[in-house]
């Protein structure tokens, strides 16, 4: 701020003229440049050291968010879609918490696709033929408004219920304050209170 103020009282500096066409650039345009692409080059951890670090938890977070039946789906896309990314990344820091954003927005798009497009009924089919299902758990009505969400929210209480992470823990893993992360799980939990009390 200091600088902005002292800068703000500054003349303005002459500007260059153009170069005329032919003209070569003088080098300190050019060693600038190559000094700004040399410290945007980040070292990267090799990509399998964070599949092995994080898939398992991954795992859970999909379950817990989406149902088991999708979970294993949607962590290849979340790691598929890490993959891709991974080069352009230029901050190594915060690497959970960007795999578990990529994470919370594949299991968004699961949600948005199981809403869209739902199963029907298959009365036609033998009862033979069906797998054997067990009986529902008194927490299926709970996860399912879980589910429904959305998707900071019930990011935010999967983290902190299913993970049984402190709010600073949450505020990591979702890449928000510690605010942030104690208001999204109040909200949920609010809705949640709500839903099971109808």
């Amino acid at each position: 701020m200091a600088n902005l103020r002292a800068n703000c009282g500054r003349p303005a500096a002459r500007s260059q003229p153009p170069p005329k066409i032919g003209a070569t650039r003088s080098t300190t345009s050019i060693s600038r440049k190559a000094a700004t692409a040399r410290s945007i080059h980040v070292r990267l951890p090799p990509f399998q050291t964070l599949v092995d670090a994080h898939a398992r938890e991954l795992h859970r977070f999909l379950a817990a968010s989406i149902g088991p039946d999708g979970a294993e789906d949607a962590l290849q896309e979340t790691f598929l879609s890490a993959l891709r990314a991974y080069p352009r990344l230029r901050d190594t820091t915060h690497l959970s918490a960007w795999l578990y954003t990529i994470a919370q927005n594949k299991a968004t798009d699961a949600v948005r696709h199981s809403s869209r497009h739902p199963t029907t009924d298959i009365d036609e089919i033998d009862p033979g033929r069906l797998a054997v299902t067990s009986p529902p758990s008194p927490d299926d009505d709970l996860w399912a408004a879980v589910h429904v969400l959305p998707p900071r929210q019930r990011a935010a209480v999967i983290h902190r219920f299913v993970f049984d992470l402190a709010y600073r823990e949450v505020a990591e893993r979702m890449g928000v304050s510690e605010e942030a992360a104690r208001r999204n799980v109040s909200a949920a939990l609010k809705k949640l209170r709500k839903e099971m009390d109808r």
